[in-house]
């Protein structure tokens, strides 16, 4: 199982994003984290079946309702160590 670190940009803080996409991720059975960074981004770690993380790449790209994505930056990166979609701590 390969990860992926992806970090989205644009009005992405305080619209919901970390708590959709905790749910999106679950419900496509991806593992990983979320959490905000300090320059306004939401940074993640997304692992699992292929078809689920392109999945919950493509529903990144639209976000919830209030969001607006700018912009998606990608790259590979081991998978996380435990199991689960977890929110955490602005970084």
């Amino acid at each position: 199982m390969r990860g992926r670190r992806i970090r989205i940009e644009g009005r992405v803080q305080g619209v919901g994003f970390r708590d959709w996409m905790v749910r999106e991720a679950t419900r496509l059975g991806v593992q990983g984290w979320v959490r905000n960074t300090l320059d306004g981004a939401v940074e993640a770690l997304v692992a699992g079946d292929e078809a689920a993380v392109q999945a919950l790449l493509t529903a990144c790209r639209a976000g919830p309702r209030l969001a607006r994505v700018d912009r998606i930056v990608e790259e590979f990166a081991d998978p996380p160590d435990e199991p689960g979609f977890v929110r955490r701590p602005t970084a």
